[in-house]
């Protein structure tokens, strides 16, 4: 079986403000990208064995925002097969409730967080009652961390080393890193290899797959690839397109004395059992 634990659920452009769809044509040379989501298209470019972990996402600083009514429909109507988070922006209020809305209304079983997006810190102690709950009720956090194209949206608040302090203060919720932290990889390297229950998810990253080879020589060398997670980012990519890419990334070495990535350890995060990791099954 396969989980990808990085997946959206959003309807486009509805959930997105104008700004923020002029803004992310930045991140593929001036093109709008078509950010349609169809569970039919994210199911024909994925293993029939796949479970997926989908969210929508909050940030009104960075004109995003998906109720979690939405996500809840989504799933409910491919249950076998979905499951998912609420999503959350502190710096509104309100979050409280969506947050027990979410969770013991709708029955979403994780949370993902935008800090950067949202322009907060995840270790503001003002947050710790989000933690908390977490914790109490072992609902693992996604973060994004790394790049973005969204000019608002404070680069400050998406560093991995963010993480150190709240991993510290409550070390039993499952944390993910989103995209390794991309361009922040050896940063995120160093918190994932601290922290038994801090982990990154390596999704939307195949495009880039010199960069994607250097991360994960990273990850090697210090000898973390336990701590990775397989996501695609879809509707930015697709499973299908994720796995390929991953399976590449030895062949455009070959005639060079670069050190190869370990096949298995790249095919046992493809088939990690991360919904037991998350105490998801």
């Amino acid at each position: 079986m396969i989980t990808d634990v990085h997946s959206h659920a959003w309807s486009y452009p509805d959930h997105f403000d104008a700004d923020f769809r002029a803004q992310m044509k930045r991140a593929r040379a001036g093109v709008e990208l078509d950010l349609t989501v169809r569970y039919e298209d994210y199911a024909a470019a994925a293993t029939p064995d796949t479970r997926t972990v989908v969210f929508g996402g909050k940030a009104r600083r960075s004109g995003l925002w998906v109720d979690d009514q939405y996500v809840a429909d989504y799933v409910a109507a491919h249950r076998d097969t979905l499951i998912g988070f609420l999503s959350l922006d502190p710096t509104q209020p309100g979050w409280e409730s969506e947050l027990r809305h979410g969770h013991e209304t709708l029955g979403l079983r994780g949370i993902k967080l935008m800090p950067m997006y949202a322009g907060f810190t995840p270790d503001d102690e003002r947050f710790d009652p989000l933690w908390l709950y977490a914790q109490q009720h072992h609902l693992p956090v996604l973060l994004h961390t790394g790049t973005t194209v969204i000019s608002q949206a404070p680069l400050a608040c998406t560093l991995p080393r963010l993480l150190d302090p709240v991993a510290i203060r409550f070390p039993h919720v499952k944390i993910i890193m989103a995209h390794l932290s991309l361009p922040y990889e050896p940063e995120c390297v160093v918190v994932i290899r601290k922290h038994p229950n801090v982990y990154a998810d390596i999704s939307g990253l195949h495009y880039r797959p010199f960069q994607l080879y250097h991360s994960l020589m990273l990850v090697q060398e210090y000898g973390v690839w336990d701590k990775l997670l397989f996501g695609s980012d879809y509707p930015f990519t697709t499973v299908n397109a994720s796995i390929e890419g991953l399976s590449r990334l030895n062949g455009m070495l070959e005639g060079s004395a670069l050190p190869r990535l370990d096949p298995d350890e790249i095919d046992a995060m493809i088939h990690r059992d991360t919904l037991r990791l998350l105490e998801l099954t």
